[in-house]
């Protein structure tokens, strides 16, 4: 049989299997002509390394037997700055050298250093992608060299050797290019780490007039000097804003945004900010917000919600997690203003889901159109709650109930009886979900493509079922 497989044929049965460790495994072990077929056909490789002197020969080794690489992630083990920084700078020599065709980049091996990130450039000249760590002073106009590139994401960490950089920024003319906007070709851009006496980040922001969707993640600024204004020049036709952990510079950027961008689709705030802060922002936001997601603890309550339920009547997905000064009153109000449109509903670790009897059955009533429902992490959650919401939420699609420990067979009854179209679930950490209530969910339910749970749950019977259903079961 082996024989009558051609390499061709071979190659494309092998870029049809799934993603997964064991089947790489079993496909290399058949043949050393398998295994060069499947090397020479695998367009995706994930690798973590320790920093040693003999790692460098053996990785540019293992690149060379895949010489069709399109996406590449590294990760390398913490180590001092000092030795990352130069053994990052080996490594990504070595990707240079053997990935000229890679589209997405993954970097995540140490401070990388200009000098390494031109030669990059110079030849992986089809990158969209690229995720990298960098070092203070952080310069963005190499950037300019990748102009392919679409999603950047850069991750600051103090590192050593700042003077080699700054004499390469000097003698390759960054710093006087700092004073020309550029129209780089970014539509996605991620920041961690940001802080206000940043320079460098002025010309960043009056270049990208491109950009979709912007994260911010751990930054205390966004540049220092002028870089404030700067960065109100590429609001405008933003799209999605994520905002983790900037609460410094949380009611900053909400009220630029406010100001600045009619576009806004999608936005994400995550422990920062103030009440008023956040409430300015919903009021005088005029963009036509659909997702909303939010998680802060102590910084939103119930005037928030009546807020949005006022401001953003279009909304289709509001997701709140760990919300502790919200309550049933609150969420209720919400539900009511939202019940035409509603599509998604996410009440994860919030306990006014255990504190008000009732709360999940009025939800329930109200909001009809719901297709995603998240309840996860809510321990105390009972049967009674539960199902009484799935009596009124029949066309859900993905139900997400991972940590809710209160849940039993019950659940898993109501759930394919209540839910026929159920495609994706997840019930992970349900300690009182069994095995048996698993394998009936399974036969029951006719539209499943993917579900979680742990593998103690899975009889040979659901497996065998899973399997000729072609449900995705990820344990």
């Amino acid at each position: 049989m082996d024989n009558m497989l051609c390499d061709e044929l071979l190659e494309e049965i092998f870029q049809r299997l799934p993603p997964s460790p064991s089947y790489s495994l079993s496909v290399s072990l058949v043949s050393k002509r398998w295994l060069y077929l499947y090397r020479n056909c695998t367009t995706s490789l994930s690798l973590r390394l320790t920093p040693h002197n003999s790692t460098i020969p053996s990785f540019s080794s293992l690149l060379s037997h895949y010489p069709s690489l399109l996406s590449l992630s590294l990760l390398l083990s913490s180590e001092p700055a000092a030795t990352a920084a130069a053994f990052s700078d080996l490594l990504l020599l070595a990707v240079s050298t053997f990935c000229s065709k890679l589209h997405n980049l993954r970097f995540l091996a140490g401070p990388v250093s200009l000098s390494s990130l031109n030669s990059l450039s110079s030849t992986c000249i089809h990158l969209t992608s690229l995720c990298i760590n960098l070092s203070r002073p952080i310069l963005f106009t190499w950037v300019m060299k990748f102009p392919a590139l679409k999603e950047l994401s850069v991750f600051v960490c103090s590192g050593e050797g700042l003077l080699r950089e700054i004499e390469f920024a000097w003698e390759y003319g960054s710093w006087e290019n700092e004073d020309f906007d550029a129209e780089l070709g970014l539509e996605n851009l991620c920041l961690s780490g940001i802080r206000a006496d940043d320079w460098g980040l002025s010309w960043l922001w009056r270049s990208c007039k491109r950009l979709k969707k912007l994260q911010l993640r751990n930054c205390g600024g966004v540049g220092d000097g002028g870089s404030f204004s700067s960065f109100v020049r590429c609001l405008q036709g933003l799209e999605e804003v994520e905002l983790r952990t900037c609460r410094s510079i949380v009611d900053g950027v909400l009220l630029k945004l406010a100001k600045n961008c009619n576009s806004l689709s999608s936005l994400l705030v995550y422990d920062g900010g103030s009440r008023e802060g956040l409430l300015r922002f919903i009021s005088q936001c005029r963009c036509n917000l659909q997702k909303l997601d939010l998680r802060l603890p102590l910084d939103l309550n119930n005037e928030h919600l009546s807020a949005v339920a006022l401001n953003f009547r279009g909304l289709l997905s509001i997701r709140l997690q760990s919300c502790c000064l919200v309550t049933g009153e609150g969420l209720k109000a919400l539900g009511v203003a939202m019940s035409s449109g509603l599509e998604e509903l996410a009440l994860i670790n919030c306990d006014v889901v255990e504190r008000e009897p009732g709360l999940l059955a009025t939800l329930g009533q109200n909001l009809r159109q719901l297709r995603k429902l998240d309840l996860s992490f809510n321990e105390m959650l009972f049967d009674k709650e539960f199902i009484s919401m799935l009596a009124s939420c029949n066309d859900i699609l993905d139900l997400r109930l991972r940590g809710c420990k209160g849940l039993t067979n019950a659940a898993m009854v109501s759930m394919f009886k209540s839910c026929k179209s159920l495609k994706n679930v997840d019930i992970m950490h349900c300690c009182g979900i069994e095995a048996e209530a698993v394998e009936l969910f399974v036969l029951n339910s006719p539209q499943l493509r993917r579900m979680q749970v742990e593998e103690s749950k899975l009889s040979d019977v659901a497996r065998t079922w899973a399997s000729t259903k072609f449900i995705e079961v990820i344990v």
